[in-house]
């Protein structure tokens, strides 16, 4: 059987943690900022994490299931 091939989208986006969470960057944050308010555009900048169920399916695209 081969191997799992990491997908190159999702290693560009994820990041998983020593503690098993997987980070991800804040959504909103590209473009049309202009109409957006500064705390909205301030929160967004920080990192956020996956939630539930995505985080087995976001481990093995990154290729860290276990």
């Amino acid at each position: 059987m081969s191997k799992q091939k990491t997908n190159s989208g999702a290693k560009k986006r994820f990041i998983v943690l020593k503690s098993g969470r997987v980070k991800r960057g804040q959504q909103n944050h590209r473009h049309c900022l202009a109409v957006k308010e500064r705390c909205r555009k301030r929160n967004s900048r920080q990192g956020a994490y996956v939630e539930g169920k995505q985080i087995k399916t976001v481990k093995i695209l990154v290729g860290k299931q276990g």
